[in-house]
């Protein structure tokens, strides 16, 4: 909890939430009749909405990206690092828009939500969605919003994947691309993470085949597990061995399968509050999302095709131990900008964090995003 509320925060947010009521046609050849986003906003929207900034979150982000929900909050939103007057998305310069993915579990519709035509939890029933699907949803949310053209649409991971879906299927309502720790497309090593992932989920004797919530439990185990797979992925060695190494709970070994080193206890913590506060289906959904995503699927797999396709300028970032999403993954993307003619800068960053870098302090990294924002800030203000 803070004591008081830093002068470069936010400051105290509420979400908000709009219902749509045109049916959305989703990639998987199903419809959803209605639906509704959460959301938040930072900053001002000015006269022309020329200032606008979508966020595309990560596979277990959500909309609260910055600020505090209330001052008994123990931490702030997942990205307030970067998110705030005079952080790199500065709120006193942009209007920012930070919605929860459909299909997500904190508030937009998805699998823990009531299924209109039955009165009962979507659970398994939820169709599944892609990267486009959160592209056009979030299309129609600006256009509620008032918000013909994003001055930038940005994320990392799962969320630097939605920008350039942005890039490439709608490219004349963004004018700058930020993808930071990403790819365009996973590589088998990534599906099969997921795939472990999934498995321990949907093998829990409390998953009951995704009618969990029905049965008035949840697959704690399954999503604990989940999780404990995917954080080993989103760190370093280095990193986890700087924080951890071989340290043991107590002064001796005990020879038996109680967690005994520090970092199993870390893992078996992590994954038990996760597991309270992440949808399983939901989890199932967000990984086979990652798991379809490929930016070329639409251009017989020409990842310079798709490029040319896109308009606005870029920035990708990549992370030097980052072997989730390995700054080679970023390459490719910049090599076929590049290819097409278009503006793009790229760096990669010294640091030891893994695949978890974008999220963190990292002082090259704000300089150099902070640098790249204040320049789309000085197009805004010409717009």
């Amino acid at each position: 909890m803070p004591e008081t509320i830093p002068d470069n925060s936010v400051g105290i947010v509420v979400p908000q939430t709009l219902s749509f009521d045109q049916p959305l046609q989703l990639s998987c050849g199903r419809t959803l009749a209605k639906y509704e986003l959460v959301y938040e906003t930072y900053g001002t929207l000015n006269s022309d909405a020329s200032n606008a900034i979508l966020i595309c979150h990560a596979l277990s982000g959500n909309h609260h990206a910055a600020g505090y929900h209330s001052i008994d909050d123990k931490k702030p939103g997942w990205w307030d690092n970067y998110i705030g007057p005079g952080k790199p998305i500065d709120t006193n310069e942009f209007f920012v828009v930070s919605p929860n993915n459909l299909g997500g579990c904190h508030g937009s519709t998805g699998p823990a939500s009531i299924n209109p035509e039955t009165g009962e939890y979507y659970g398994p029933d939820f169709p599944l969605v892609t990267t486009k699907d959160w592209m056009h949803s979030q299309a129609r949310l600006a256009d509620k919003l008032g918000i013909q053209q994003w001055a930038a649409v940005i994320g990392g991971s799962l969320g630097g994947m939605q920008a350039m879906q942005w890039a490439v299927d709608l490219p004349e309502r963004i004018r700058h691309a930020v993808v930071i720790a990403a790819a365009p497309r996973l590589s088998a090593q990534n599906i099969a993470f997921n795939e472990v992932a999934r498995q321990a989920i949907m093998s829990d004797s409390e998953f009951h085949a995704g009618h969990y919530l029905a049965k008035n439990t949840l697959p704690r185990t399954g999503v604990s597990l989940a999780r404990m797979v995917g954080h080993i992925t989103y760190l370093s060695d280095d990193a986890m061995g700087s924080k951890f190494g071989r340290e043991l709970r107590t002064d001796s070994i005990k020879y038996d399968y109680d967690a005994q080193f520090q970092v199993e206890s870390y893992l078996r913590y992590q994954g038990e509050v996760f597991s309270e506060s992440f949808d399983a289906n939901t989890y199932l959904l967000m990984t086979r999302a990652l798991d379809y995503f490929d930016i070329t699927e639409d251009y017989s797999g020409d990842l310079g095709a798709a490029m040319k396709q896109t308009q606005c300028k870029f920035l990708l970032v990549s992370f030097t131990t980052d072997w989730r999403f390995a700054p080679e993954r970023s390459v490719e993307i910049v090599n076929a900008l590049v290819e097409a003619g278009r503006d793009v800068g790229y760096a990669e960053i010294e640091a030891s964090q893994g695949h978890d870098a974008f999220l963190l302090p990292i002082h090259r990294y704000q300089d150099l995003f902070s640098a790249y924002m204040i320049n789309v800030a000085k197009e805004v203000s010409t717009t």
